[in-house]
């Protein structure tokens, strides 16, 4: 078997971005930037005004004492004529501001008289105030997105500020997910004696829309050779195949060699680690294929702690791992020394810290334990024992807790 760290790199080594694509902005939402985007003009692109008030210009002194009211000048409007000594414009918030311009006063900084303004006595007058000038924000050739970046609300704001479309991100990796099994049926069919639901695809599907990629659900191939086959050449199309069972070693558990004989080159079959000791991953053709054990509760802890870092490499994401958050135990936990266990934990928030409590029975069977996880402890191989009031690092499911613990940084 391989170690938990050294399985992770493995498949995090052999995966790399799929391609990119040019996107319209709104549809590179969560997507990454698949190139450096360099400004194509200043921002703002003009001298603007930062106020509604009056545009004016004053001596050097600044001993103006009232200003002539010459015109205006609205958002979207022209500039007009360069303004004289003493002479003013009405101007509104975003408007060009005129050339000479010294500064916007504020309407509410002025007394007004018919066409006269007058300042008051407790307004100090600044040159350049509330003046916006062209490129003090970005000026044209600075790089404002730079390749990898993830794209949130304020990066498109930014290409649309910019007059930018579209832009060229990493796209969205397809994830062919298949189940197996001859046990299985779909979800509302009538559930025979001896079979159960095909959990693991919608929720692989689930986890995949999470992680950012597309999946392509193939349904459940049945435990016979060709049909088997079949599929799995199907999924073998997409970016990345996700199976689910038949990768263990009975007679019926034919994934793996089946890949095989598909060209898939084996990096490593079974990993020290619980729950998902029967854990496989090989390339063919530079595809990446992940082929998970059965049992949901296993699947969808190798899925978070192997194929979610996969796929948002695959996409172009810079971090993809992770990181570690400390918790205090508040009860006692207890493993078998020789594998990494992923204790699924109950996180409570007090004090400025963390506290967990054991989500519930740790059998891979107890599917609802999953329901009350908000985190994977990552219980070390040589340990056994792992008492109240110790700390150990655990990888949070539950936004709730990324949010605080990234409020307490």
């Amino acid at each position: 078997m391989i170690s938990y760290e050294a399985a992770r790199t493995a498949i995090l080594q052999q995966c790399s971005t799929v391609g990119a694509v040019r996107e319209y902005l709104l549809n590179s939402l969560s997507h990454v930037a698949a190139e450096d985007v360099v400004a194509p003009r200043n921002l703002p692109a003009f001298d603007n005004s930062a106020m509604d008030g009056f545009a004016v210009r004053f001596s050097d002194d600044k001993t103006v004492p009232e200003f002539s009211v010459i015109g205006i000048i609205h958002a979207g409007g022209d500039a007009g004529t360069e303004l004289q000594l003493g002479s003013a414009v009405r101007i509104m918030t975003g408007a060009p501001v005129p050339a000479l311009c010294d500064a916007v006063i504020p309407f509410e900084d002025v007394d007004e008289a018919g066409d006269i303004i007058h300042i008051k006595p407790a307004v100090t007058l600044r040159s350049g105030q509330h003046i916006r000038h062209a490129a003090e924000d970005v000026r044209q050739g600075d790089t404002v997105i730079e390749c990898g970046t993830l794209l949130g609300v304020a990066q498109i704001c930014m290409l649309a500020a910019l007059g930018m479309d579209s832009v060229l991100v990493y796209r969205k990796p397809r994830v062919a997910i298949l189940a197996t099994g001859d046990e299985l049926v779909e979800p509302g069919q009538p559930l025979a004696p001896g079979k159960i639901y095909n959990s693991n695809s919608l929720a692989l599907a689930a986890a995949v829309v999470e992680a950012g990629a597309t999946p392509v659900l193939l349904g459940i191939a049945r435990d016979d050779r060709e049909r088997l086959k079949a599929k799995i050449i199907e999924g073998l199309d997409a970016d990345l195949l996700l199976t689910a069972a038949g990768v263990s070693a009975g007679d019926r558990d034919l994934v793996r060699p089946i890949l095989e004989e598909l060209g898939m080159k084996l990096e490593f079959w079974k990993v020290e680690i619980k729950p998902g000791k029967v854990l496989a991953f090989g390339t063919r053709e530079g595809k990446p294929v992940i082929s998970l054990p059965g049992n949901p509760v296993s699947a969808l802890v190798v899925f978070e702690e192997f194929v979610r870092p996969a796929l948002l490499k695959m996409q172009g994401r810079r971090r993809v791992l992770k990181h570690p958050v400390t918790v205090v135990l508040q009860q006692e936990l207890r493993k078998k020394p020789g594998r990494v266990f992923f204790s699924r934990l109950r996180l409570e928030h007090a004090d400025g810290t963390l506290r967990a409590w054991s989500a519930g029975n740790q059998d891979t069977g107890a599917l609802s334990t999953m329901l009350h996880t908000d985190a994977l402890a990552i219980l070390p191989e040589h340990r056994a024992t792992f008492s109240a009031g110790d700390l150990v690092n655990v990888h949070l499911l539950n936004p709730q807790f990324e949010m605080q613990d990234a409020e307490d940084d």
